[in-house]
């Protein structure tokens, strides 16, 4: 669950007027404007030697704010404290030291900080007094005070109106709309912000304006408008640029919002680099805030040692900053790694009840629940039954208010409680009603790629209820169960983005980048460039198409689509055989369902299935791409025949010949089916869910004629797409330069078939740029989005085009889940390299299949059975395809 933290921009004072004379004071007024300018008026006034010694104060005060402006903080307080020393009046020295409190709290030094501003406070009145209260409310906001941060800001603000102070306003209500953000008082903290925004944009300070829209964006996660912040962030993130201003600690807002979704790769990744940045910038607090970013992002990464380590070093810096909330949050952390690691001691159970009551108190109430709910397990798992009812009553109330995963948390407290006093159909409900929650969240979010990660939210909460139904043993509520949480994406009803120029103009531009990096790749040359430049760009396409998402969700119907009934399943299976696997702890289990019947079977053990998938996986692999061997040989087949038994022999009687529905497990999705015994020869249609599979089945198919692609640097390609054109009369065929990515998109768009023959690249790091290569550069998944109406039958012969990512809640990402999210009804793609030759001839017998009126699932068995006896390589080759969708 996301916790809230104390991320943002905090804006001090950087200048006061009539604060000193002259050419320093200029310094002091372009500190926000102009900062490296302000340091360059501020070093001629000290170098002129004539100035008095408040106007040598105020330009020291201001090369020291300028600095800080730049993140160079050593710097910053080595001339603040100067600018205290030099000052002769006791005005312009208690203004130094409201500066010098403002750096020394940014520095992590919050207890010197107040001290400074609270010595200031005396000697000031009017507006200086008003400033001084907004910087001791940045210093109180720092140390966790947060009641006294407000009253101060808000007096910060009374000051600013009645002396007509507009900068002073602009600024207090900056910071009290981010802390009001924070503490969920979303109207007020809008107000302020876009009041902020727009003061500092009428006094022509652009780099304040843009913290203050930088600070809206955050304001929009805290209220769980995913999408919307990421867009905001996306355009202030030019701004920052054209200003030429570094901002590192706003990698901690990244976070924070990644951490959201869960995106989880990309949250340790920025984490990692926060960690670095900030340490070589010797920004002590946010440092100490990215290391804890460390230890959250590695415990949910399952990486218990370095979240261990980093929140024990985050806990000791916030410690020794007497940021005593901060180190409670450290804790939360340090306590659930060793939770995660087994530790089921009474020790760690009295920490953990401590450490929730203490985030707790503080406002931090959402890593206060999840440690709560742990604490509980950890009790009922010590023998404690009465304590973990007690905790689990406490954290049920969450239900009630807070973000959505917060509530979700709430419920699945609630179901825990109802199931230890033994009230098996009020957890069922508790854990619906949690899920309920989990959807309208999902909904919210948009973008395919968000709505497929934030499927971690829902494990426990579908888990719990998977194993009530597993151990009452109803296969009907087990295969519910297992569908309320599977795929969650794909049963989402698809969001049309808007056509965006900008997100269309940087697929463009990486599509010509990822061309001239291939180049040079072949040609030897340098690539240090071009590769920061693709990286650069896929950064920027992930922000844009996350957020045109999220800003098309409200146009849309993007419901969730309900689990099917048996009935409804029954109804378009006809004669085929649906079998759904699922994880229940260690152990693999299935749900078929035929003729209207369901039965539960236990398959074995996960870890056993998973060991045979890779090693059947391993030898297809090695036939296909180092030539046929007796070695190879024996190794699929015994590799094949161990997965096939432990898979289908306990159901094999109800199988019998029938055509399969198979739902895997995310950890089988690259399993090549036709390659196994029982399923070679078969007709046999891989889905992400039975609800997916239901829905494609639905689909009609267009009309449209068919397509057919050739990319470059395929010699095979373009003789295939020849060959298929003889077998497809009426085809619209795309070769040569005429195969560009617009074009080929265009063309899919309506037609009852497309075949793409192509090299293909799979992105395990981000399906979503998984590519098929074009005349023009690579066509990525997230290009299909755009499609308006979706082809029917799509055929990729690309070497693994059919691959997926899969993320919590067994969501797949790639071209199989954008085209089934879009609407196509099926798609025939590869999970393994093939070869060029033998994937021709293995086409144009599938489409002659086809043609003459097979449906996909049942043309695929048919060739691919012909094919296999071709020896050990077309056996491979032909096991390398799969049917998915709805066959």
């Amino acid at each position: 669950m996301t916790e809230e933290r104390d991320c943002g921009i905090l804006l001090g004072m950087a200048d006061s007027a009539g604060s000193g004379a002259g050419t320093a004071q200029a310094a002091l007024d372009a500190v926000q404007r102009y900062p490296r300018e302000a340091i360059a008026i501020g070093r001629r006034v000290l170098a002129a030697g004539h100035a008095d010694a408040d106007e040598r104060s105020t330009a020291e005060r201001a090369i020291g704010l300028a600095l800080r402006e730049i993140n160079d903080l050593p710097g910053a307080l080595r001339h603040l404290r100067r600018a205290v020393r030099a000052a002769d009046s006791p005005r312009v020295r208690a203004l130094a030291r409201m500066s010098l409190g403002y750096v020394l709290a940014n520095a992590g030094r919050t207890g010197a900080a107040l001290r400074a501003v609270t010595l200031a406070l005396p000697r000031l009145t009017g507006a200086d007094a008003g400033r001084a209260r907004m910087q001791r409310g940045v210093v109180l906001h720092y140390r966790g005070r947060f009641d006294e941060a407000v009253r101060d800001y808000g007096i910060a603000v009374e000051v600013a109106r009645r002396e007509g102070d507009l900068l002073l306003e602009a600024r207090a209500r900056n910071n009290r709309g981010l802390l009001n953000a924070h503490r969920g008082t979303g109207r007020d903290a809008d107000d302020d912000l876009s009041r902020s925004a727009a003061i500092f944009s009428q006094l022509g300070l652009d780099l304040a304006a843009a913290d203050a829209r930088w600070n809206i964006g955050i304001a929009a996660g805290q209220r769980g408008d995913v999408a919307g912040a990421l867009r905001d962030f996306a355009i202030v993130d030019e701004e920052y640029r054209r200003l030429s201003v570094p901002r590192p600690a706003l990698l901690l807002d990244r976070f924070e919002l990644l951490l959201s979704v869960p995106l989880v790769d990309e949250a340790v990744e920025v984490a990692t680099t926060a960690v670095s940045e900030l340490r070589r910038r010797g920004m002590a607090s946010d440092l100490a805030e990215a290391l804890l970013a460390r230890a959250r992002a590695a415990l949910l990464a399952g990486d218990l040692d370095t979240a261990a380590t980093a929140a024990a070093s985050a806990r000791a810096r916030f410690r020794r900053q007497g940021r005593r909330i901060w180190a409670a949050f450290a804790r939360h952390v340090e306590l659930r790694a060793e939770f995660a690691r087994g530790n089921r001691s009474a020790a760690l159970l009295t920490a953990m009840v401590r450490t929730a009551g203490q985030l707790d108190a503080t406002g931090w109430p959402s890593p206060a629940l999840t440690t709560r709910i742990e604490a509980a397990r950890l009790a009922e798992a010590l023998g404690q039954p009465a304590r973990a009812a007690g905790l689990l009553a406490v954290a049920a109330r969450a239900h009630r208010r807070g973000t959505a995963p917060h509530r979700a948390q709430g419920w699945y407290a609630l179901a825990l409680r109802r199931r230890l006093d033994g009230d098996l159909r009020g957890a069922a409900r508790a854990l619906r009603r949690g899920l309920a929650v989990l959807d309208g969240h999902r909904a919210s979010l948009g973008a395919t790629e968000l709505r497929a990660h934030s499927g971690t939210y829902g494990h426990e909460l579908a888990a719990e209820g998977l194993d009530l139904a597993v151990r009452a043993g109803r296969p009907a509520q087990v295969l519910a169960w297992a569908e309320r949480w599977r795929a969650n994406a794909l049963r989402m009803r698809a969001v049309q983005p808007p056509q965006d120029p900008e997100l269309a103009a940087a697929l463009a531009e990486l599509r010509m980048v990822s061309t001239a990096l291939e180049d040079a790749l072949l040609a030897g040359h340098p690539v240090h460039t071009l590769r920061r430049s693709q990286g650069r760009l896929e950064q920027r396409i992930r922000e844009l198409a996350r957020g045109v998402g999220g800003a098309a969700r409200g146009a849309a119907d993007d419901g969730l689509v309900a689990p099917p009934s048996v009935r409804a399943l029954a109804a378009t299976l006809g004669d085929a055989v649906l079998l759904e696997l699922v994880t229940h702890g260690p152990r693999l289990r299935a749900v078929l369902v035929r003729g209207g019947r369901t039965s539960l079977h236990d398959l074995g053990p996960l870890d056993e299935a998973l060991g045979r998938a890779r090693r059947h996986r391993f030898g297809l692999r090695r036939l296909v791409t180092t030539g046929d061997s007796a070695s190879a040989r024996a190794g699929v087949e015994f590799a094949a025949t161990a997965l096939d038994r432990q898979l289908f022999d306990p159901v094999r009687r109800l199988l019998g010949d029938r055509p399969l529905v198979i739902v895997p497990i995310g950890a089988l999705h690259a399993v090549a089916w036709a390659g196994l015994p029982t399923c070679s020869g078969r007709p046999v249609t891989v889905a992400p869910s039975a609800t997916v599979w239901l829905r494609a089945a639905a689909r009609i198919v267009p009309t449209g004629p068919p397509v057919l692609v050739a990319g470059p640097r395929l010699p095979a390609a373009e003789t295939e797409v020849r060959q298929l054109g003889a077998a497809l009369p009426g085809a619209r065929h795309l070769t040569g330069g005429d195969a560009t990515a617009d074009a080929v998109t265009d063309a899919l768009n309506a037609t009852a078939l497309a075949h793409v023959a192509a090299h293909g690249t799979f992105r395990a790091d981000n399906p979503l740029f998984s590519t098929l290569e074009l005349a023009d550069g690579p066509l990525t998944a997230y290009e299909l989005e755009r499609l308006t109406h979706p082809p029917g039958c799509v055929v990729l012969s690309a070497c693994d085009s059919g691959l997926s990512g899969v993320r919590p809640g067994d969501e797949v990402m790639g071209f199989t889940a954008v085209l089934l999210a879009m609407g196509a009804r099926t798609l025939i793609a590869t999970v393994l390299p093939v070869p060029a030759d033998l994937t021709t001839a293995l086409m144009l017998d599938l489409h002659r299949r086809m043609r003459a009126g097979a449906a996909p699932a049942v043309a695929l068995a048919d060739a691919q059975r012909a094919f296999a006896a071709g020896g050990a390589a077309a056996h491979a080759t032909a096991a390398a395809f799969v049917c998915f969708g709805a066959g």
